[in-house]
């Protein structure tokens, strides 16, 4: 008994002593815009290629320009701004641009709104940013495969009036995915998830993004989250919890005040998703207090 204690234990140890482990190239990186004419323009690039989610694991992905999630796209509240996607996939595809009120005609979805973009064809979205928040685009053809693959991202939007917007040291966007490369937190597979790294007495927002197919109860150790915005629009009277479901296309805004000094363990509370019997895996990062 104590052998099979000491092997597990063991690989508890391994995983834990790994983190933040490298891997190569992270997703969710800023994607600047090139002013053109007063319209903010982004390129984007849907492709297959390898992904790594962790140290010795490589999976196929689909994604935007070469990462997984896509480039975050930060804008404001009442900018113009043109997105040209490029298909390099080998089947049609499409953006949508969750929880923005787009015309219908920008809304993405094939033979509703738009056409199918074909294999090696180009498309252009164009319009005003409508609403602020927490926003997502991903794929919205033969979804279920190509944002499981990797085909999503993070559109954030600010208000154009930021005087009720909450002040935050640090704002932290956490895509959520369960698809075909396995449980994973901003396309990462413990030990190779990010930390959320703060100061003692600053204030971090972080932004639950759920592009996934299944709920994902998130919970934080040491410290409660204040709830302040649901699918990108204000709660009228903030709460707190320490554990959040995030639903499939979700988004959830919540504050912590770092008061609580070190490493709290930060997971989806559906334990299958984060831990076995060889360690965490999947989605499981640390909120660390310095």
């Amino acid at each position: 008994m104590q052998e099979r204690a000491d092997e597990m234990d063991a690989h508890h140890e391994a995983g834990i002593k790994a983190f933040p482990a490298k891997t190569a190239r992270l997703g969710n990186q800023p994607l600047a815009p090139k002013l053109v004419g007063g319209v903010k323009v982004f390129e984007l690039t849907s492709s297959v290629f390898e992904w790594e989610t962790k140290p010795g694991k490589t999976v196929k992905a689909w994604g935007y320009n070469d990462q997984v999630p896509g480039p975050q796209i930060r804008v404001r509240e009442g900018d113009r701004v043109r997105i040209i996607l490029h298909n390099k996939l080998e089947e049609s595809t499409s953006i949508h641009f969750h929880g923005l009120e787009v015309p219908n005609d920008q809304d993405g979805v094939p033979y509703i709104t738009q056409p199918p973009v074909k294999p090696g064809a180009s498309y252009t979205y164009e319009f005003t940013v409508p609403n602020s928040g927490s926003h997502m685009y991903h794929s919205h053809h033969n979804a279920a495969i190509q944002v499981g693959n990797g085909l999503l991202g993070a559109f954030l939007v600010e208000p154009r009036d930021k005087s009720s917007e909450p002040k935050a040291d640090v704002d932290y966007t956490m895509i959520i995915n369960d698809g075909a490369h396995g449980y994973t937190l901003n396309g990462k597979d413990f030990p190779a998830t990010e930390p959320i790294v703060c100061e003692r007495g600053q204030t971090v927002r972080i932004r639950f993004m759920n592009e996934g197919m299944m709920i994902h109860p998130m919970h934080l150790h040491g410290m409660h989250m204040t709830v302040i915005a649901k699918d990108g629009w204000p709660q009228p009277m903030p709460w707190k919890c320490d554990t959040i479901n995030v639903a499939p296309g979700e988004r959830w805004d919540v504050l912590v005040k770092a008061t609580n000094p070190g490493t709290w363990a930060f997971h989806c509370h559906i334990l299958p998703h984060a831990e076995s019997a060889h360690g965490m895996f999947g989605m499981v990062t640390a909120l660390v207090v310095k």
